[in-house]
Parts: C-alpha cells; sequence; structure tokens
C-alpha cells in the first residue's frame, strides 16, 4: 500500500468517488462511435476512431479502477449512492459504457465484442431491474428528485441491439428494445411534468436535459440494426430527436452561469447518438443533408469532449472533483 493509499484526502476522495463518473466511459465511447459513423459515411480509414477508442478504453478503465477502489474500502458509501433518488439511476452507466465498447470493438475485434456484450447485456439486465424495481417497490420519491437521469436505464436498453444483432441474438435485442421504449414514453411523461409544473433543475442536473436527445437517437439506431431500414417509425424516432435537441438548444442561457460538475458529460454521450442517428438515416436513405448535419453534430461533440477533458483535469487539479455534495 502506497503512501497516496493510506492519506486522509486519497481516502476521503476515493470514499466520495461517484457513480455519476461512468458518464465519462459513456461520453467517450459514443464518441468514438460517432467518429466511426462519418468514416463509414465518407469512406475513410478507421484511424482516427481506432485512436479514440483507445483513449476511451484508457479513461474506463481508470473510472473502473476508481470506483472498485470505492466499492472494496467504502461500501457503505455505495450503498448510500444506490438509495440515492438521483445517482441510483447512474448506475446503468456501466453496463452501457460496456455496451458501446462492445459496438465499438466489433468490426477489428468480434470474438472480445462477443464476450463483452455478453457479459454487458447480463449485468444491463440485472441494473435496469433493479433500479425499476428500487423505483417502484422501496419507499415514495418526490417530483423533485426525478430528473432526466432517469433515462439512464431505458437508454442502456435500446443500446442492446447496437452489436447484438449484428450478433446474431435478435431475440434478446428485441426483448431489450421493446422494453427501452416503454419506459422512455413512461419515464417521458414523468421528466415533462416535473419540468413543467415543478422547480427547476438543481444547477448541477442543468446538463442532464441533454439526456432527453438520448433515448430517441439510440432507438433509430437499434431500429435500424434490427429491420435494416428506416421506415414510418424511423423517421418518427429521428424526428423526436431532433425535436428534443432543438428544445435543449433554448436552455443553453441557463448552462453559462453553471458551475462545472462530473454532470457535464451528460451532454456529450446524447450528442454522439444524435450524430451516429444523422449518419445512420443518410446511407439509409442516401441524403446529403444528413450527412452533413452528422457532420456537424460530430463537429460540436468534439469541441464538446475536448472541453470537457480540459474542465475535468482542471477540477480534479483543484481537488473539486470527488467532493462532498
Amino acid at each position: 500500500m502506497t503512501t497516496a493509499d493510506t492519506h486522509p484526502a486519497a481516502t476521503m476522495r476515493i470514499a466520495h468517488y461517484p457513480v455519476t463518473s461512468f458518464a465519462v466511459g459513456m461520453g467517450m465511447m459514443g464518441l468514438t462511435l460517432a467518429i466511426r459513423a462519418a468514416e463509414h459515411a465518407y469512406s475513410l480509414n478507421t484511424i482516427a476512431s481506432t485512436g479514440v477508442l483507445m483513449l476511451a478504453v484508457v479513461m474506463l478503465v481508470a473510472v473502473a479502477m476508481g470506483y472498485s477502489a470505492k466499492v472494496l474500502k467504502h461500501f457503505a458509501e455505495v450503498k448510500a449512492e444506490w438509495n440515492h433518488p438521483v445517482r441510483i439511476a447512474f448506475f446503468p452507466a456501466i453496463s452501457i459504457s460496456l455496451l458501446l465498447l462492445s459496438a465499438a470493438l466489433f468490426e477489428r475485434m468480434p470474438d472480445v465484442a462477443h464476450l463483452v456484450w455478453l457479459s454487458a447485456t447480463a449485468l444491463q439486465g440485472v441494473l435496469a431491474l433493479s433500479v425499476i424495481g428500487a423505483w417502484i417497490g422501496h419507499r415514495p420519491f418526490q417530483q423533485g428528485q426525478l430528473t432526466p437521469a432517469w433515462f439512464i436505464p431505458a437508454v442502456g436498453n435500446v443500446i442492446v441491439p447496437l452489436a447484438g444483432a449484428r450478433l446474431g441474438y435478435i431475440e434478446v435485442s428485441w426483448l431489450f428494445f421493446s422494453g427501452g421504449l416503454i419506459f422512455w414514453l413512461v419515464l417521458l411523461t414523468l421528466v415533462m411534468n416535473r419540468l413543467m409544473f415543478h422547480d427547476p433543475l438543481p444547477g448541477r442536473m442543468v446538463p442532464t436535459l441533454m439526456i432527453l436527445v438520448a433515448p430517441p437517437a439510440v432507438a433509430f439506431t437499434a431500429w435500424l440494426r434490427l429491420t435494416g431500414e428506416v421506415s414510418h417509425f424511423g423517421h418518427f424516432l429521428l424526428s423526436v430527436a431532433y425535436v428534443f435537441a432543438l428544445l435543449v438548444t433554448t436552455q443553453l442561457p441557463k448552462f453559462r452561469t453553471m458551475p462545472f460538475a462530473l454532470s457535464w458529460w451528460a451532454l456529450s454521450f446524447p450528442l454522439a447518438a444524435l450524430s451516429i442517428a444523422s449518419f445512420g438515416y443518410a446511407q439509409a436513405i442516401g441524403s446529403d443533408a444528413h450527412r452533413y448535419i452528422g457532420l456537424g453534430l460530430l463537429a460540436l461533440l468534439m469541441a464538446v469532449v475536448v472541453g470537457l477533458i480540459a474542465r475535468t483535469a482542471l477540477a480534479i487539479r483543484a481537488g473539486a472533483i470527488c467532493v462532498p455534495e
């Protein structure tokens, strides 16, 4: 054991290492897949996406090691996060990151992608059922505790077909896709009610508004994987994703006054999902306009991720990460 491991400050940081850190993994894996989609759309080699994938894996491993240390040394704090009305929704970000990793590995390392997908799908099933079971069976929640972060377990379910359909697990993919969609509709009603008729989101949670974009955007790409065509339902899903993206832009002035927190990483994955969906639609119907939209969203995503990495590094240096809230 090193001196850093026994230092009280280091111990305190580990105790407060948040499960929301796995949003970093989701964002980086989403960036990898968005760049890969652009490479396919413009018939480019995969050097860029491979490089970003390597960085994403390093960052995901670092996050996983940090949280594993918390599980081993401060399990009571992990239980407290599980019982937290907002943070509980971030636990499936662990399995979602792995599902995205399997999709990113599929073309270059299909056997590894297969193993990662199997374990991630099983974990996603357990976490999604556990979180939803905690929502409906343990204690009442207040309206103020409901945020767009509650979409994360549902989003995880519709990610399963991204690699699952190509691996041949069609029935399992449909099962998760259907469950994800139905809970998206249920949660969408609850979240919109909370946003419109109750107090505004707390400052740290304002960036989670971007999560509204993710479910329909990911569902569109999953729909393409499962059916191989856009169809009217695919049009609907992509259009809804664009509508929510435009809705979030109306709230951008609020973002300027909000202090940085790891919850800001919630901006990254939905942008990646919308970029990927745009490229997928462009290839499916030969739309140059959607190819340009996908490229513009990818450029914005890259700028956002660079900014998030820089802000996260500065926050770590200043000791503003892994502190009591």
